[in-house]
């Protein structure tokens, strides 16, 4: 789970700040810090679902303003995903949503 978390960051992360003419963002980078896999592993260690939803939620949040927000049909989409990540309230209930939701932030890259 925490390297799909990691994922889904990293995927919104290099849809708000990649672009054409520089660097890739990788997920090492300083902008990936509170977003690595460390982090993401001791929230699930700790069963933190709020805080993971709120991490997953910043970096989303960035992703839909980089497509043009909720007016647009990928915002839309990316927008109802993460509606079903966020409305999930057990640990065990998130891997769905959250495969979900990296597939879906891969596809548009």
């Amino acid at each position: 789970m925490e390297l799909h978390l990691e994922t889904v960051a990293l995927f919104s992360l290099k849809l708000a700040y990649e672009s054409e003419d520089s660097s890739p963002i990788l997920r090492d980078d300083l902008v990936m810090g509170d977003y690595q896999r460390d982090v993401f592993e001791l929230l699930v260690r700790w069963g933190d679902v709020k805080t993971i939803q709120l991490k997953v939620d910043e970096c989303v949040g960035l992703a839909l303003e980089a497509i043009g927000g909720v007016d647009k049909p990928l915002g839309r989409e990316l927008r109802r995903l993460a509606g079903e990540f966020a409305s999930v309230q057990m640990m065990e209930q998130l891997d769905a949503p959250l495969i979900a939701l990296k597939d879906y932030l891969k596809a548009i890259q």
